[in-house]
């Protein structure tokens, strides 16, 4: 099924227990706190059901059905290239402010799969049960989102050591029909939004934490599942022309808590398994698909906020500067970085198995270059728009004042446009850059792909030192120190 934006919509009025500002919400689709960003997605699913798209965003499965290229499994060059193309179109839909969109947690789910060997050599149940499911998230068209994540809580101890054993999720029964999981997990962003919730825990588990070591999906509106959702910005944000950003891409964050809920079997992936915990995302395709997926987005956020910076320089007047051109050429490399790395990753991929993904290290190279990268980007554009996002009319209603909007026609001229225009350009730099929303986006690219010294290890694990040494090796056994001052000297000096 290629669902269309209603469809999608609809599929949320399911029930789902969402807790903000101390109420339930009976329906998060109406709902001001979160009904703009639904929309948004909607209109994602609208743009990949349109006749006119389905060859860029859809593709055949080995069942003959036609299904999102989110869940496509490449297996050669040309095809992960393909995918890639169909991702871009539907990131920029965005701009790349949905950091779960649909795609993320499918490529998840999807690198997953191809390394279905993996989950068969530790339990060929639990491998049947991830077949099925990506086969049923596929032929629905669902949107998932993960929580991979414990509650931060006593950083010191593990999972086990906490003051409440049941502060992290973990199975606390199973009988024949399934597990009963209890405690919480975080950060499902998106999860107001989707279908279904990927669970599991991506951080180092220690002996005596097997009863944390699990995986598995359920739908958002399982019995016992409670969303606690972070405060909203679109709820703070009525208006579109003064927060194009908030009011529109705001896919929320929430923890999840885990009331005794039951996981029937033919959804467990993985159940009381440290090593294999650990083996679905480093010893599959999974960690390199769906991060791949995040640079993929990531690259396309950046050319909308290079588009702001050059739209910056020309609204004051500045582009011609030479200083200022040479910040924009600064920008427009660092971009360009981003989307060499991809690529890159693409050109230097390999098979595993059937399947074709992409270059492991140059995928961990580029996310310690642009996780450092991101919070330069906003301060450049402060840098480049001075007080121009900050001296704005107080709200769209100013211009319903005639004596306030004449003024504003005198005070925001602009050599690149009227009035309204810049009013409404700095109105959405501002929402992007400095406002609320934007402060949440510059702290979640911090940490997208996990710690900085998590993402720097994975670069040096996965980096071929071996061929780096033995470069160094060759230059050095081309000298010595005998043939320089002569063998006898030489032993004398050991």
């Amino acid at each position: 099924m290629i669902k269309n934006g209603q469809q999608h919509i609809a599929s949320l009025k399911d029930g789902r227990q969402i807790f903000l500002d101390g109420k339930l919400v009976d329906d998060a689709t109406t709902h001001p706190a979160y009904a703009g960003a639904i929309a948004s997605v909607g209109r994602m699913f609208d743009f990949h059901s349109l006749p006119e798209n389905r060859e860029l965003m859809t593709f055949q499965t080995d069942t003959g059905t036609t299904a999102n290229r989110i869940w496509q499994l490449p297996k050669s060059y040309e095809d992960l290239k393909t995918r890639r193309r169909g991702l871009e179109a539907w990131t920029e839909l965005h701009a790349g402010f949905l950091g779960r969109a649909p795609d993320h947690v499918a490529s998840c789910i999807s690198g997953m799969y191809m390394g279905l060997d993996v989950f068969e050599a530790y339990d060929k149940d639990r491998a049947k049960a991830l077949a099925d499911y990506y086969r049923y998230a596929r032929d629905n068209d669902l949107y998932l989102t993960y929580v991979i994540i414990n509650p931060q809580a006593d950083r010191s101890k593990t999972a086990s050591q906490q003051q409440d054993p049941f502060l992290s999720a973990g199975v606390v029964d199973r009988d024949a029909e399934g597990i009963t999981v209890r405690g919480a997990k975080m950060l499902a962003t998106g999860g107001i939004m989707a279908n279904e919730v990927f669970v599991t825990c991506i951080q180092p588990l220690q002996p005596g934490d097997e009863k944390y070591a699990i995986s598995f999906a359920i739908p958002m509106n399982a019995k016992g599942l409670k969303i606690l959702s972070r405060k909203s910005y679109e709820a703070s944000a009525p208006s579109v022309f003064d927060n194009p950003m908030a009011s529109r891409f705001d896919e929320n964050d929430a923890v999840l808590y885990f009331d005794d809920v039951k996981v029937p079997w033919d959804r467990v992936f993985i159940v009381d398994n440290i090593d294999m915990t650990m083996k679905q995302f480093s010893g599959t395709p999974a960690h390199v698909y769906q991060n791949y997926q995040a640079q993929i987005r990531l690259s396309v956020k950046l050319k909308f906020l290079l588009g702001i910076a050059h739209r910056i320089t020309k609204v004051n007047g500045t582009t011609g500067f030479p200083q200022v051109k040479e910040t924009l050429g600064q920008l427009a490399a660092e971009a360009a970085m981003v989307d060499a790395f991809i690529v890159a990753m693409e050109a230097k991929g390999s098979h595993y198995g059937p399947y074709f993904v992409p270059d492991r290290h140059t995928l961990y190279a580029a996310q310690t270059l642009a996780q450092q990268l991101y919070g330069k980007v906003i301060n450049t554009l402060r840098d480049l728009a001075g007080g121009g996002m900050i001296m704005l009319p107080s709200s769209v209603h100013d211009f319903e004042n005639p004596e306030i909007a004449r003024l504003i026609g005198k005070t925001q001229q602009s050599p690149a446009g009227s009035a309204e225009e810049r009013v409404k350009f700095f109105k959405l730099a501002w929402d992007a850059v400095g406002s609320e929303f934007a402060s949440r986006h510059a702290q979640y690219e911090m940490f997208y792909a996990g710690a900085s010294f998590v993402v720097k290890n994975h670069s040096f694990r996965t980096y071929d030192w071996a061929q780096a040494d033995a470069l160094l090796e060759r230059m050095m056994s081309g000298y010595s120190l005998a043939d320089e001052i002569g063998p006898g000297v030489a032993q004398a000096a050991e």
